[in-house]
């Protein structure tokens, strides 16, 4: 009988196996990070515009393009094996070439991907195509020259006194012009064969331009400079005493000026006379302009344009985020803030959109943020430490009494005494920073990395060289707690709800479950050893952040349910892998800052797992087959979660109509079984023939074929 049902329903059964299938392909984790919006947007140092107006950056984290004028920004890094790009240029044919730390790369489809053309070069920091589509490149060697697209290079130095080139430009006849480092500008008529020095010598010139009349304009590290008879005298113009590092000219013959200060500066009258037309609080590395006349700026925060309104320039970032967040931190009220080489932002909507909020902030630089009870939050920099009571809005500078401004470590206690690790130990401040004391009895004369404080208000501290140090008595003496713990470096630490202790060290991960006297590694899963930032959720899973400033594919964050006997990577949705920061909000949405990715954000919550589940629990979802099958009158179905999720259990016929939905409620992590009775959604006995049980857990879907034989 069963022979005879499976051969009269094969192509049925055929058709719903397949849609199955496709319903099924795909088992994914339920964990997936996304890049938030900033904050600090990194180095963009170039630019290059194409015939559409596609705008493409060059930065320090690879090459960027936008297709809307800047409203937003896509990575195109695809065969770059160097993303520091200095200089972007693009031939008659739109192909485009980009100067990196490992050589020259080509793209001939609007930077799809790439192609490298020559890594002996080194360095490239400038690169120029002239009307033949030759290409030169210059860098501290010199010059080079490319005759066929950039598959063959040679070096034309003949006549360079200096070679540290630093800027170059072609005119329409072919005449070509460079800025040396300490070397003035150099000429050449002959397509780069021989070279003339002509004028300002030992001047470093950083930029160059010609305007419609042929004269050359130089920026320099004190203003600009011109010449209007091919360099053979020049004279000062305009922004005497400012670094100009960047020109650019619209289709008006209109010349912009970028300088080290982060303004911006327009002459309509080809240099004689300049006027402010705008500001980017950021050092200007780049100008472009397109064909509707639109001004971009390249700066050490981002890419920037004109605001509609007011002379202050806007960020144009979305999706262009390459800063280097050191540290991170979340307020009562869930708004999050991010320490980074540029200053500290914040962000009220989950990373999905940054403020700068820098005033009053003297040190931009910030190596670590703590809060206290009262929402104050302070921030360790080399300048000391800073406090804001308004939410970051503004900065008071809070040193009186630090006799080191290296701050690397801060914490605060239960009674909101906060304490300073720095290369010369700790302080202690017990007026919310308004006076410091230094309490260092006991302490190895070491730079403190990291402080970390438990339940009953002991303090542990992380020390550069000597391991971890503990004070019971709110710091007034420190005893050394290594047992078992063998990296010297301590740089994370992170303390559960059972004040168990876990460090991260260049040996990888260390727990200590009776208060620092003893230690034991627990590194099993991780790939590398290079512990750099630890967070714990409300169910008391560990995250931990490898990384640092080296790249490396083992890097990414871990996470483990065991208490850190076992470590399972989740690095799906990273683009930058280089951990340096973690936190968790009150929902336990966890945040990671990046070195050069900003920060990124875990869309799906983990879930705990017990301990003794741990070790039965595959990578994936799964779903088991029934059992028994074939089956009357009941079978038991069977699966497992990887994390906590939404599941739903649908029972089908052969045709693919549902029969009943056995199950529909969330459930946490581990191995769960529902039961079928063989009865329809009104509770009817079904016939006999084959079924189909489907089982939906986020993005997991699966379903495996059952027989019902009366």
């Amino acid at each position: 009988m069963i022979k005879n049902l499976l051969t009269k329903t094969n192509h049925s059964i055929l058709t719903l196996i397949i849609s199955f299938m496709l319903l099924s392909m795909s088992v994914v984790n339920a964990q997936t990070w996304v890049q938030t919006n900033g904050p600090g947007h990194g180095n963009v140092y170039s630019f290059a515009i194409n015939s559409s107006d596609n705008i493409f950056a060059g930065t320090d984290r690879g090459i960027f393009r936008s297709i809307d004028n800047g409203d937003n920004w896509t990575q195109i890094n695809d065969g770059l094996t160097n993303t520091t790009v200095r200089a972007l240029s693009i031939n008659s044919m739109g192909n485009i070439y980009a100067g990196t730390n490992d050589g020259i790369f080509h793209s001939s489809n609007n930077g799809h991907d790439w192609t490298q053309l020559d890594s002996t070069i080194g360095p490239v920091t400038v690169l120029a195509i002239n009307s033949s589509d030759d290409i030169f490149a210059g860098n501290n060697g010199g010059i080079f020259r490319s005759t066929d697209y950039g598959d063959n290079w040679e070096q034309v130095n003949n006549g360079l006194t200096k070679t540290n080139i630093e800027a170059l430009v072609i005119d329409s006849a072919g005449n070509i012009f460079v800025g040396v480092y300490m070397g003035g500008v150099f000429h050449s008529t002959d397509n780069g064969d021989n070279w003339t020095q002509i004028g300002l010598t030992n001047t470093s010139v950083w930029t160059l331009i010609l305007n419609s009349a042929g004269d050359i304009l130089a920026g320099t590290l004190g203003g600009i400079y011109s010449s209007t008879d091919n360099g053979d005298n020049w004279n000062q113009i305009g922004l005497s005493g400012s670094r100009v590092y960047a020109f650019t000219v619209n289709s008006s013959d209109d010349i912009f000026a970028g300088t080290e200060g982060g303004a911006v500066y327009r002459s309509n009258d080809n240099g004689d006379n300049w006027t402010g037309i705008g500001y980017t609080r950021a050092i200007i590395w780049a100008l472009a302009t397109n064909s509707s006349g639109d001004i971009y700026a390249g700066t050490n925060d981002g890419a920037f344009r004109p605001a509609t309104i007011g002379n202050e320039w806007v960020r144009v970032n979305m999706g262009l985020t390459t800063g280097i967040v050191n540290a991170l931190a979340v307020n009562s009220l869930d708004d999050i803030y991010a320490g980074t080489n540029t200053g500290v932002f914040r962000s009220t909507d989950n990373g999905d959109n940054w403020s700068e909020t820098n005033t009053g902030l003297e040190e931009n630089g910030i190596n670590v943020l703590a809060i206290n009870f009262s929402d104050y939050i302070f921030a360790g920099t080399y300048h000391g430490v800073f406090r804001s009571t308004d939410n970051g809005d503004n900065w008071t500078q809070i040193n009186n009494g630090l006799t080191n401004d290296d701050v690397m470590a801060l914490a605060v206690n239960s009674s909101d005494d906060i304490y300073a690790g720095t290369n010369e130990g700790v302080f202690l401040s017990t007026d919310s920073g308004d006076n410091w004391s230094q309490i260092n009895t006991g302490l190895a004369e070491d730079g403190i990395h990291v402080l970390a404080i438990n339940s009953s208000d002991h303090i542990f501290a992380g020390t550069h060289e000597n391991g971890v140090f503990r004070s019971t008595n709110n710091g007034a003496s420190w005893t050394e707690i290594n047992n078992g713990q063998t990296g010297a470096q301590v740089r994370a630490f992170t303390i559960n709800s059972s004040d168990h202790i876990f460090a991260g060290t260049n040996h990888g991960v260390f727990r200590s479950t009776d208060n620092g006297d003893n230690w034991t590694q627990i590194n099993n899963g991780l790939t590398s050893t290079r512990a750099y930032a630890f967070a714990v959720n409300s169910l008391d899973t560990i995250f931990v952040g490898i990384g640092g400033i080296d790249d490396d594919d083992d890097d990414g964050v871990f996470y483990s349910v065991d208490n850190g006997d076992n470590w399972l990577r989740i690095n799906d949705g990273l683009t930058n892998t280089h951990m340096l920061a973690l936190a968790i909000n009150s929902s336990d949405v966890v945040f990671a800052g990046t070195n050069g990715g900003g920060v990124f954000r875990l869309e799906m919550e983990l879930s705990d797992i017990s301990e003794e589940n741990q070790s039965n629990l595959p990578f994936n979802f799964s779903l088991s087959q029934n059992y028994p099958n074939p089956f009357n009158p009941s079978t038991t179905i069977e699966y497992t979660l990887r994390s906590r999720s939404y599941v739903t259990v649908t029972v089908f016929d052969i045709l693919g109509r549902k029969v009943k939905t056995i199950f529909d409620q969330a459930m946490s992590v581990g191995t769960h079984s529902v039961t079928w009775d063989g009865t329809d959604v009104d509770n009817n006995p079904v016939a006999t023939g084959v079924y189909f049980y489907q089982i939906k857990a986020g993005e997991f879907v699966e379903s495996k074929k059952m027989l019902l034989l009366k």
